[in-house]
């Protein structure tokens, strides 16, 4: 059996990069799997292939996650369709980088309503559920710039620190009822971002990590796997670092 046999989860962000990478690696393990992006037609194909390459039950849905009535809405249609909710991962995230003094305010604050009022949304939405079935796992996605934050990043870094401080919060809220919740916190990760850097900038990333090298979407996702997996039961409030060294 699996170790997510019978499992549902509903993986945020999921159309590309770390998202796709986590929903994958879920479904591979034997969860079903519902996976949000904002283009419905993107993430309906995306679905589609994961269903067909890990024999899942899975289903792409399109949300603004930074809408409360919006995650509601789309718990409650998962709900429905899979019976349960077993894991909820809040991988969601956008950036708008600008030096403070540049910074437009609506950059502030789309940043801040993805990456982190998302997470209260989802949150939010899922766990009376969750608590009514006596079992949860909430996992959050938050970033090494959340940690040790760079400059032209005060939005990104803030939403970051925000999803570390909402996790613990709830984490003690919610471990009476059975139910985990955790970050994870990203360091450098190759994905579409970097790929468009050029070879003096990635070499300048690389002089940041202790293990010289750049993570792979897959380590995000084995990370996220063994939070969501029966031998984490016992881990809650905790923040996950895969980065290579850099916050050690």
């Amino acid at each position: 059996m699996s170790t997510l046999s019978g499992k549902t989860a509903v993986v945020t962000g999921a159309s590309r990069g770390i998202g796709r990478a986590i929903a994958e690696k879920l479904a591979a393990n034997g969860a079903n799997v519902v996976l949000v992006a904002t283009r419905q037609e993107v993430i309906a194909g995306v679905a589609a292939e994961v269903a067909a390459k890990y024999g899942v039950k899975a289903k792409g849905l399109a949300c603004d996650v930074s809408n409360f009535d919006a995650v509601q809405d789309l718990l409650k249609t998962s709900i429905a369709e899979f019976g349960q909710i077993d894991i909820l991962v809040n991988n969601a995230g956008i950036t708008k980088d600008s030096l403070l003094m540049r910074m437009k305010e609506a950059d502030w604050d789309s940043v801040i309503d993805i990456n982190l009022k998302s997470v209260f949304n989802g949150a939010k939405a899922v766990a009376r559920h969750m608590i009514k079935n006596k079992s949860g796992r909430i996992i959050n996605m938050s970033s090494i710039n959340g940690i040790v934050a760079q400059p032209g990043q005060a939005n990104y870094a803030a939403s970051k620190a925000g999803v570390i401080g909402i996790t613990k919060s709830l984490a003690k809220e919610l471990a009476a009822k059975k139910i985990t919740v955790n970050a994870v916190a990203p360091g450098f990760i190759q994905t579409d971002m970097t790929d468009d850097l050029s070879e003096a900038q990635k070499d300048a990333v690389k002089a940041q990590i202790p293990a010289g090298v750049l993570g792979e979407v897959d380590d995000i996702a084995n990370a996220v796997l063994f939070l969501a997996s029966p031998g984490a039961k016992y881990i809650t409030g905790q923040v996950l670092s895969v980065d290579g060294g850099m916050n050690a």
